[in-house]
């Protein structure tokens, strides 16, 4: 196979919890070679989970940074390295003589990533969070609720990963691209809080034009309109809708046997009865039924699916969206290139003697 577009990349990954090990397995499926510091004894972060998904596709390496010769070595793997990520608290990697200074006397040209929740300034940098308590500082879960009910907990995606992990991954590119030209590396501060705060801006934009209502369920995007929202089914089951736009709106009312001059899709006024016609209606089916009778239509409409069904369902096979890696399911690398296309790599655990062997070698 084609090497990946991030082929010979090489990357430190400090053992941690949240943003960072998913943006270790990203970037070893687009081809950086990321060894990973564990610490000894079996332990190191998300060890429960193994090695097959999360971190797939690493060289573990154990180091104890309590330890002075050991703390040497990981700077000597930094000064063979192209950049370093971690997700301690900060002025943790500092107090073991491991911060960005220290690792630039090594490398100038290394790119030292950090992920937190609130970054590496500002009055609560030191305090613990998690994040449900990122997204609720940036405004991202107040509006992630039903009218006159508590947000609603959307895992740990938008913080963690979509603020945090992707960001992370684009802070270290573009930083890696930049020493490439400048020879000079620099810190790459990534701040969960930053990241989702950034993702609300096309809300910021709507509320700025008064498109938008600062409250929970009272807007185009956030359940309010019947057009883009959620219905039960018959067996228990759901369907998305999300036909915004008039041309599939009325493929939608079509294939719900609705008549097209029943409804304004864009007065506000008739959203109460179209939501009360339109949960009765999708009662009257299962939700396979449903896709079946939207199928090769532009309705948007969708089987909301667990992620069982997700991994086996035609649509995603035909993608092949799922690889199978060491006897588990899971999504196949992303995203896809033409040329050079990603690869999930066999982990292995070597010694850091081992890997400065073979990092002098290139």
């Amino acid at each position: 196979m084609t090497a990946g577009p991030l082929s010979g990349i090489r990357l430190l990954e400090m053992d941690a919890i949240g943003p960072v090990p998913l943006c270790g397995m990203i970037l070893s499926g687009l081809g950086a070679e990321i060894v990973r510091i564990c610490r000894p004894g079996g332990q190191q972060a998300w060890s429960d989970v193994g090695d097959a998904v999360l971190l797939r596709g690493r060289t573990n390496v154990e180091l104890n940074l309590k330890s002075e010769a050991d703390r040497a070595t990981l700077l000597d793997l930094v000064e063979r390295a192209d950049g370093l990520i971690e997700g301690a608290r900060p002025g943790v990697m500092e107090r073991l003589g491991l911060g960005p200074e220290d690792c630039f006397a090594r490398n100038p040209r290394l790119v030292y990533g950090r992920a937190t929740g609130w970054g590496q300034e500002g009055p609560l940098r030191l305090t613990a969070g998690h994040d449900i308590n990122y997204i609720a500082m940036t405004g991202a879960l107040h509006a992630i609720a039903q009218a006159d009910q508590p947000p609603t907990v959307p895992l740990n995606l938008v913080g963690d990963y979509a603020g945090g992990t992707m960001f992370l991954a684009l802070g270290m590119v573009s930083a890696l691209l930049s020493a490439k030209t400048t020879g000079k590396g620099q810190v790459v501060d990534a701040a969960m809080v930053d990241g989702v705060s950034n993702l609300l801006s096309l809300f910021h934009a709507f509320t700025a034009t008064g498109l938008w209502l600062d409250r929970p369920a009272s807007n185009l995007l956030d359940g309010a309109a019947p057009f883009y929202r959620c219905y039960a089914c018959k067996d228990g089951g759901h369907v998305a809708v999300g036909a915004l736009e008039p041309q599939f709106f009325a493929q939608l009312l079509a294939g719900m046997g609705i008549a097209a001059e029943r409804y304004d899709q864009n007065d506000r006024m008739q959203w109460p009865a179209m939501i009360a016609e339109f949960t009765t209606v999708f009662l009257s089916r299962t939700r396979d039924e449903w896709e079946a009778q939207f199928a090769d239509t532009d309705a948007c409409l969708s089987p909301v699916l667990s992620m069982g069904e997700a991994m086996d369902h035609p649509a995603n096979r035909a993608r092949a969206m799922f690889i199978e890696h060491n006897g588990v399911k899971q999504a196949a690398p992303a995203p896809r290139f033409s040329a050079t296309p990603g690869e999930v790599r066999v982990s292995a655990a070597l010694s850091a003697a081992e890997v400065l062997e073979a990092w002098s070698k290139v």
